[in-house]
């Protein structure tokens, strides 16, 4: 299993209000916008941030995303070590397969795996 990326979530009430702030920064572009969840990048680097409202189907909200090649090795490998998982690998219907998995330090974080 091989980490590809790994990305912030930062909470946001208001989505549009986060992409005018971060767009100031230099990051936009809309690389993704699914009301709830949206990503925010550079046009001229692979710099990025996503904001998060409120999960659309876990049960609490991640602080980043880490995506993976192999998201059920992965899963396998935090439960063997008995990390709390959050929410259960998934395949939602926005096309990612993903699990949450809370860090020894309390965070709760994101595995995922598109085209899956």
């Amino acid at each position: 299993m091989r980490a590809m990326e790994a990305i912030t979530n930062l909470h946001t009430e208001d989505v549009e209000r986060a992409r005018e702030f971060f767009g100031l920064l230099g990051l936009t572009e809309d690389a993704m916008d699914q009301g709830w969840v949206a990503r925010f990048a550079s046009a001229d680097s692979s710099a990025c941030v996503q904001v998060v409202t409120r999960d659309a189907t876990a049960p609490e909200d991640s602080v980043m995303t880490i995506k993976v090649d192999d998201v059920d090795a992965a899963y396998q490998e935090t439960q063997r070590h008995g990390y709390e998982i959050v929410h259960p690998v998934t395949d939602e219907p926005w096309g990612i397969r993903r699990f949450f998995v809370r860090s020894p330090d309390g965070q709760v974080i994101n595995v995922a795996q598109h085209g899956s």
